[in-house]
Formats: structure tokens, sequence, C-alpha cells
């Protein structure tokens, strides 16, 4: 496990004796002002940056593509921590913000939680860290089980806000939107971001995007090595691909080949590769690949469970072949998806505003998708609030399915069903937490349609912080653009349902990239299809995943029943949803026998320093 990582303290005398118990013997160290330890951890030395005004002091820490004199000239406009609102919110890419000022201290993740914080109480003093198993570490924390049970009952689609509890007892996390301020030993949490009111018409906001992927992309190299990207053929890597070669003669692309023949990623990679004539082009051939669920015993993370299981021996694999080539950071089109294909949910405020605009969106999707118009209409008159939709989750997670084709017109993501693996245990605890969520969860955002990108954003976010773990191991930084804070902002401010229906593909992001990426790409309305590989690749490790699960640490906490298990596993598949299930489940059974072991299984440091 990669042992980056990075411990925020105050600027007191107690920060002396939080410093002592941090889980590296020889960290890296600055310094407050007054000379007490500020930020302790393992970095690799271009992952941090500090600017300096008299009593000031601002670090940066992650991807933020902005001058050493740009960041002292905002440095230098601070007087209190209230004035680093302004600071962050000129900030690109994304990125943690740690100030020091004049015996205050302030942290702040990036908004969609690709970037966290977490904090807790140790030695008479709030301390934060930008990740939870630090944190444990520091104070021997045990295992949260209600909170472990909550990603078992309900599997990998938790929504925010529930999904960000981590594992660890007595460890909590600050919400993306929030920073951490201290006065004195006590912190306290403080909102810093609001979302744009979505009022931009799509060309004017078409404009808003290209500029801030423009900025994004001007100066993505490393300081060292080379710049890669993923060029799958879909339209979110390519655009990425295509900005990030204005600049980078030597840009290597790199793409997975397609097992299947009705996936046609490789028609539209070939057309874009056409283009890029001074880049070098990576394409690794599926035999050549692990299979699907490959080595499925293998932990990926010791902080909380990996969420790409079937893809995690590629994921291995890949990084190693970049870091060959002289890569050491790569870009990836994660976020496309949360950012340019809104979620049903705008259909609610846009019926109330354009009644007739509305409509004619839902007979557009019951032609495309075969939605049912008269539920769809009844769901979007009556959408309920969010608390009453965590409470139907609650009352209904051990319903079964409901039927497919249904939108998800509610406050989260889609319905949350137990499996039938989890036992009594784990769904009762998972149903407290789901009613206690609903007594505290607030809206993202008062338009429905913004409120769920936002839950999509924040949810799949800190999945990609996780994937980047691998990478990082190898010597490659992931790096994920469209999860930028100013990107996100400039396709929030964009009218929802202009660049949604069911007409065209992605069309925010296509009339952004025009001009910038071939035609024949921006007016593709397919997407890679890998459901058969994913079939293929269950069944050749079936044996490996039983296994894993015959002396299941799970079953030992009575969360799971594994001969359910077992029985589901070995009956006929008629799709693709065991594997998905099995992904979270496969991921928190390695965690927790990591976690539960009487030697830690976290040595930090014992691995390699590279950014996370």
């Amino acid at each position: 496990m990669t042992g980056t990582g990075f411990v925020v303290l105050p600027d007191t005398a107690a920060a002396d004796e939080a410093r002592a118990v941090t889980p590296w013997a020889a960290p890296r160290v600055l310094s407050h002002a007054s000379g007490r330890p500020w930020l302790v951890g393992r970095w690799s030395p271009g992952e941090i940056r500090v600017a300096t005004a008299g009593p000031v002091q601002v670090a940066v820490v992650g991807v933020c593509p902005v001058t050493a004199t740009r960041l002292s000239e905002l440095t230098a406009r601070i007087r209190t921590v209230s004035d680093v609102d302004a600071l962050a919110a000129a900030l690109p890419g994304s990125c943690h913000v740690v100030a020091s000022v004049a015996g205050q201290v302030r942290v702040q993740g990036s908004l969609t939680g690709l970037r966290r914080v977490f904090h807790t109480r140790i030695n008479e003093a709030d301390i934060a860290a930008d990740r939870a198993d630090v944190l444990a570490a520091m104070t021997g924390a045990g295992i949260d089980a209600r909170a472990l049970a909550v990603r078992v009952a309900c599997g990998g689609l938790v929504p925010s806000p529930l999904a960000d509890q981590p594992l660890w007892s007595g460890i909590a996390a600050l919400a993306p939107d929030h920073c951490l301020v201290w006065d004195r030993e006590r912190a306290r949490t403080l909102r810093w971001w609001r979302p744009p009111a979505p009022e931009h018409p799509l060309s004017a906001g078409a404009d808003a995007v290209r500029e801030a992927l423009t900025t994004a992309l001007h100066d993505r190299a490393p300081a060292e090595g080379r710049l890669s990207t993923d060029l799958s053929g879909g339209m979110d890597s390519t655009s990425l691909c295509f900005l990030a070669a204005r600049n980078t003669p030597d840009l290597l692309t790199f793409r997975w080949g397609e097992a299947e023949a009705g996936n046609d990623d490789a028609a539209f990679a070939s057309r874009s590769i056409g283009a890029l004539g001074h880049a070098e082009h990576l394409v690794v051939p599926p035999a050549e690949l692990p299979s699907l669920f490959a080595d499925p015993d293998a932990l990926m993370d010791t902080e909380e469970p990996y969420p790409f299981v079937r893809t995690a021996a590629r994921t291995r694999h890949t990084a190693r072949l970049l870091a060959g080539r002289g890569a050491r950071r790569h870009l990836a089109g994660h976020g496309g998806d949360e950012l340019f294909t809104p979620f049903p949910g705008y259909l609610h405020p846009l019926l109330r505003r354009r009644p007739m605009t509305a409509l004619r969106h839902v007979r557009g999707y019951a032609a495309l998708k075969r939605w049912p118009v008269l539920h769809t209409l009844a769901s979007l008159v009556h959408p309920g609030d969010e608390a009453a939709w965590w409470q139907s989750q609650a009352d209904h997670l051990t319903d079964p399915p409901l039927r497919k084709r249904r939108p998800s017109l509610g406050w989260g993501l889609r319905p949350l069903r137990a499996p039938s693996w989890a036992t009594a245990t784990a769904t009762d605890a998972a149903r407290e937490a789901l009613r206690q969520t609903a007594d505290r969860a607030q809206p993202l955002s008062a338009d429905l349609g913004q409120h769920q990108s936002l839950v999509a954003l924040r949810t799949s976010a800190p999945w990609y912080r996780l994937l980047a773990r691998p990478f990082a191991e190898a010597g490659v930084q992931l790096d994920s653009p469209f999860f930028d804070d100013r990107v996100v902002d400039a396709v929030l401010g964009v009218r929802v349902h202009e660049h949604a229906g069911p007409w065209r593909y992605k069309p925010l992001l296509a009339d952004a990239m025009r001009g910038i990426v071939p035609e024949s790409v921006l007016g593709r309305s397919t997407k890679g299809e890998f459901s058969e590989e994913a079939s293929t690749g269950l069944r050749s490790n079936l044996p490996a995943i039983l296994d894993l699960f015959t002396d299941s640490a799970l079953a030992a906490h009575g969360l799971i029943d594994p001969g359910e298990l077992r029985t589901q596993l070995l009956s006929p598949q008629a799709d693709n949803a065991m594997g998905i299930a099995l992904e979270p489940l496969i991921g928190c059974e390695l965690w927790l026998r990591a976690a539960t072991r009487p030697t830690p299984a976290w040595r930090f440091d014992d691995v390699r320093t590279s950014s996370p």
C-alpha cells in the first residue's frame, strides 16, 4: 500500500505530542511561522507547493497547475483564514489547501471529494489528515461495525453523505464543501462552497467548460517524466487527450484492447490516433491483459474497501506498463459520465418551469429507454424530500429489486436493496444508519437535477481516489481533470435541461470540444460494452472467489451468510448483476481481514513514496 499522506496540526504546544505518534519513522515536516509542526507526512517532492507572505503560509497538495508567482500573489492577499475562500476559488486543479495564518489553521479538500479530509482528537487537540487510516494508526481506532454493515447491506452505490463515513471508530470525514478551522486546539467546520445557479444557456456554458478544461490541461505535465492519457475512443478520455496533446509533444496514449466484437471503442480510437501524429500510442491486446476478477484475494488498500475489484489486476498491470514507458502522470476521463450525463431528476424542476418541454423529454425517454410515461410523470409530480428518500431506503432495504427501466427520480442515485447474502445483523444496522441519515441529510442543491449530479460526483470521486493508489505504488500519479473544482463549477452553472435529454450524447462536452476533437468522436452515441468479458472473467476466477469466502471474516462478524453467497455464485447468471454486487463485497472482505490482523497490514515506512 502506498505510504504517502499527511497530518495537519494546530499551532499549539499539543501539536508536538500529536507529531510524536504519526505513523512514519522519518517523515517530512513543514512548520508554522512559530516553529511548531504544521504538516507532517510522506510525499513526493513535487506534490506540495508552499507560498509564504509574512506570517501567512499556504500549502497546496495535489494537482494544481498554477505558477509559483500566482500562488504567491494569492497568498499575499490573505489576512485571516476567511480570505482563503478567494484563494481556493481561484486555484485550478484538484488539491488540498492548507493555510497557517498568524496562529490559525485551515484545511479543506476538493469539492468533489477526490481530495478528502478526515479529523479526530488526540492528546487534547483536534488533528486532520488526508487519509483515515493514518488517523486510525495514530489513535489505535477500531472498526466502526455499523459503517461496515452499511457497505455490506447497501452495496457499492451508497450515496453521500452516508458513504462518507469512515470505517474506523472515532474518525470523522469533512464534507467536501466545508473546511476545518482551528482556534487553538479546537477545530470547527465551516461551509466554503455552494453550487452555482444553473442559469447559463448551452452555448455560453460550452464556452465556459471549454475555457475551464483548456486552462486545466495547459500545464498538466509532470515535473519529471512523461505525461500519458487514456484514449479509449469515448468522448471523455479523447477530449482530455487532444487538449493535452496541444502542449505535450511526447504524449503517450493508452488503451486496453477489446475482447468483445460488439465493442466499437477501437474504431473511434483509431480515428483519434490518426489525428494525433506526434503522440506515441500503446494498445494492449486482450490476450496480454489479466482477466477480469483475476487475483480476487489481493489486498489493494488498507484505508477502506477497494471498489474496482474486477479490474484490480489489470490496473496494477497498466500502472507498471505506463511506468516502464516513462510516464509519471496519467490522465483519465473519470468523472465525465457524472458531469455530462445529467440524472433524470432534472425533469422535476423542468416540469414546474417548462411543463411542455419536460413532457417532450419524458416522451423521448419513453421511446428510447421504454420509460413508463404515467409512472414517470407521477414520480415527477410528487418527488418527496431528501429525508423521505432516506427513510424509504430503510423501509424497503430488503424488498425485491425494483423493475428495470424505471428512471431514478429520487434524492439518491438508485434505490438501495440488500443482497440475499446480507444477514439480519447487517440489514438491521444499515436500516438504523439510513434512518439517522434521514434526520440529518440536507439537499446539496434546491434543484433536484443539480443535487443528483453532486451526489454522483461525491459518491464516485472517492472511488477514483482509491484507484490512484495502485498507480502511485508504480510511481505514476493518476489524474482525473473532470473532477477539478473549476471544471465542476463550469458544468454546474449550465441549465441542466439544455445538456440533458434523449436526443444527443453529452452535448455540453461535445459543443465545448468542437474544433479540438474530431467530429466523428463528438457525434458518437454508443459506449463500450464489457459485460461478456466480465462474465467470462467471473466464471474463470470463480474457484478463487469461492475459496476467498470459505473462511470469511465478514461471516465471522455475522454480516454475511456464506452458504447463501455460495448458492448465488454457483447459480446461472442471467446478466452481470452478480459481478456488480461482488465487487464491493470482495472489497469489504479483504479490507476487514487486513484491519483485524494482529499486526497491522500497513507500515507507512516500508513502501514507496509516490503521490496518492
